[in-house]
């Protein structure tokens, strides 16, 4: 390691350890003048969420055959799916976003999912967020290639992250933010005023990467503490879930609505690997439905007008075998369905190939098939809403090009 990659390696590390709710990792992507006004948010749930479960096909007299203890009952019964188009339904514990459907900003894309057969998470989760399925040498996430293609607005907070490391799909040479969600915010050192100015005159005037590092890592802190004040980052008194997830969804909302620089943010959501007990109506997933249901139209009503401009996808490594497991849970499997919300989406109406669930109909015999590469949802999105070029998208995801049937349109206005 030369000094140069000494120094730029050590002044990162110390923007992180003097800033512990905001990281910043960073080496500037290309320069532009302004910030586009699209934004983009990726939340992703780990551990691979039971598709079949959030969207009910309750028309499908297989689905109660093979799920006699998991399955959501039909509209009109307790506990019962929420209608969406006389096929399918919505579990009940994702209300809070069926009015984001009936306004025509919410849809599912059917039958999505990477091409790649592992049922490993690791495996999975890793392809899903580098975009190159199969291929384990990548060593940049899609999100942070895709901000490369973006006009670099020079914002330290141009990229958000919720959580506590940077993610693989973020990992690569442009920078981002790490902003550590909680229910009650606690000070850090850095917001000391005698501490934080002498920090100051310790970096001031070095004009290197550790300097930058600093100033960096301050400014990103300090547009973040801005926006989200002291009642906001308490909880929100028994009014959602007393969980972190709740708390990102008014949180992230605010700071974009009123920080017109961040461009994408990403945040993730475990829990959802239901090998036991996963429950139908109520139960395991339902739990965590209700949460991401809220967070979800908690981010939505504090995105304000930035809705309007905002594309939010949520996805998963991979699906969940159609047939329950006698655990009264469900296994690895393959294809799923991918969300889209946000004021851009041509909502109201599911997107992409449905075969049903019949045993000639799945993968293998036993999991939804993939009909949809997740890139082409991805580029899709990239291309209409963020307005990237074929070439740039190439770059985003290299050796993919979206065509024939495995090509996805309609999930944007026009």
């Amino acid at each position: 390691m030369n000094r140069r990659d000494f120094l730029k390696t050590a002044g990162l590390a110390t923007a992180s350890l003097l800033m512990p709710n905001v990281q910043v990792w960073a080496q500037a992507g290309k320069t532009a003048s302004a910030a586009p006004s699209n934004k983009l948010v990726v939340v992703f749930l780990r551990g691979a969420i039971d598709g079949l479960s959030v969207v009910v096909p309750y028309s499908d007299p297989n689905y109660y055959k093979v799920r006699n203890n998991i399955a959501i009952p039909p509209p009109g019964n307790e506990l019962g799916a929420l209608d969406l188009d006389g096929h399918f339904g919505l579990h009940p514990s994702l209300a809070p976003i069926m009015p984001l459907w009936k306004n025509g900003s919410l849809s599912f894309i059917l039958n999505t999912g990477s091409p790649d057969p592992t049922r490993s998470h690791f495996d999975a989760q890793d392809y899903m967020e580098s975009g190159c399925p199969g291929r384990k040498s990548t060593s940049t996430g899609w999100l942070n290639r895709l901000l490369a293609q973006l006009p670099d607005n020079h914002s330290p907070v141009r990229a958000l992250n919720i959580g506590t490391t940077t993610p693989r799909i973020l990992q690569g040479p442009v920078a981002s933010a790490t902003f550590k969600a909680e229910l009650k915010r606690r000070r850090s050192p850095i917001d000391n005023a005698v501490i934080a100015a002498s920090y100051e005159r310790m970096y001031e005037g070095r004009g290197d990467s550790l300097e930058r590092a600093f100033l960096d890592g301050i400014e990103a802190r300090t547009t973040i503490n801005e926006k989200l004040n002291g009642e906001q980052m308490q909880a929100n008194g028994g009014a959602i879930q007393a969980s972190r997830f709740g708390a990102f969804g008014k949180q992230l909302g605010k700071l974009m609505s009123e920080e017109p620089k961040v461009q994408v943010a990403f945040v993730d959501l475990g829990g959802f690997d239901t090998h036991v007990n996963q429950g139908n109506g109520k139960g395991q997933l339902a739990n965590h439905l209700n949460v991401l249901g809220n967070g979800l139209s908690d981010l939505a009503g504090a995105l304000g007008d930035t809705y309007s401009r905002t594309v939010i996808l949520v996805m998963s490594e991979f699906g969940r075998t159609v047939k329950e497991n006698g655990n009264n849970g469900t296994d690895h499997g393959h294809g799923n369905f991918i969300w889209a919300l946000g004021g851009a989406v041509q909502g109201g109406k599911l997107l992409g190939h449905w075969d049903g669930i019949s045993d000639r109909a799945l993968y293998e015999g036993r999991d939804l098939p993939v009909r949809t590469d997740f890139r082409s949802v991805l580029s899709s999105v990239a291309g209409d809403h963020l307005q990237l070029s074929s070439n740039q998208l190439q770059t985003v995801f290299p050796d993919f090009s979206a065509s024939g049937g495995n090509a996805i349109s309609g999930i944007l206005k026009a």
